[in-house]
């Protein structure tokens, strides 16, 4: 469609992404309805894989549309050793809301549909809590300090929580999501945060600890995205209207080192400072590559 104008792609963009929604939801829910009421293993299981596949019909009925309003140049590399039946936790630095698609997109039936870690309370989102539900997102349960400094005899008892929410990954391959740095780059949030990386915010070792800590021994390997835009950084409309022009993207798999397998990040000090070094030597290297890249994709904008 680039011979149509811009916002009539996006508006066309938007109208398909809304119907691949509604028609995907709606054998979801009719699968999740049989899902609650059948308990039995072999009815859970047949449910887990239809909502699986829902799931991918979704993500690949959005990559149709995007290829409609732009046959976008991809730059990538590094996908070569990724399993489908292997489970991974999946991090990426964080420009824009544009990430989640182009992950999407690349890593569609390579591995298993993204899933992200959400709170508790957020299954009582309407309609969309029970879309999380039925499709496996993991739900975990986070006390505050203060509520521990009140309550001690909970220490521990959030991550035993999500580590039985877990339990189901156990023999279900499955692809885990977490942005490190927590909120998208911006130039304010960078001088902000005054940090030491040229193009990346500083990174939030919590999340992705809390991770490997309630299903580190599931995982095959952590699978580092860095992920470039050569038209500069767009925004979700730029998507819709067909303006992301050219995406580079680069995947590596890391091993998780086995010192980070079965500790507790927010009790063991120890562990806890090595992990941040090790992330922030992971986040050192991000930002080189991110030099490179700027280099051999320069910014058109």
């Amino acid at each position: 469609m680039d011979f149509l104008p811009a916002p009539l792609r996006g508006v066309i963009a938007s109208l398909l992404l809304a119907l691949n929604t509604i028609v995907c939801c709606t054998p979801l829910f009719v699968v999740a309805i049989f899902k609650l009421c059948l308990l039995f293993p072999a009815a859970q299981r047949l449910t887990d894989w239809l909502m699986s596949h829902i799931h991918e019909a979704w993500i690949s009925n959005n990559k149709a549309w995007m290829k409609l309003v732009r046959n976008t140049r991809w730059h990538l590399s590094g996908l070569e050793g990724l399993d489908y039946q292997h489970s991974y936790l999946i991090t990426s630095n964080h420009q824009s809301w544009v990430d989640i698609m182009v992950l999407q997109y690349v890593l569609n039936r390579r591995i298993r549909p993204l899933k992200f870690f959400l709170k508790q309370e957020l299954i009582w989102v309407p309609v969309i809590g029970l879309a999380w539900w039925a499709l496996g997102f993991p739900f975990m349960k986070r006390y505050s300090k203060a509520y521990l400094a009140k309550h001690p005899e909970k220490k521990g008892k959030d991550l035993e929580t999500t580590q039985r929410t877990c339990d189901k990954f156990r023999n279900n391959p499955v692809g885990i999501f977490n942005f490190v740095e927590g909120t998208r780059f911006t130039e304010s949030k960078h001088a902000e945060q005054n940090s030491p990386f040229r193009h990346l915010l500083k990174p939030k070792a919590g999340g992705i600890a809390f991770v490997l800590d309630a299903m580190g021994d599931q995982l095959e390997a952590i699978v580092n995205v860095t992920i470039h835009y050569p038209d500069g950084r767009p925004g979700y409309w730029d998507l819709l209207c067909g303006n992301v022009r050219e995406v580079v993207a680069h995947f590596e798999e890391i091993k998780i080192p086995a010192q980070f397998i079965g500790s507790n990040y927010d009790q063991d000090g120890e562990y806890r400072l090595e992990f941040q070094q090790w992330i922030n030597r992971l986040w050192e290297d991000k930002d080189l590559l991110l030099d490179r890249l700027h280099q051999e994709y320069p910014q058109k904008r």
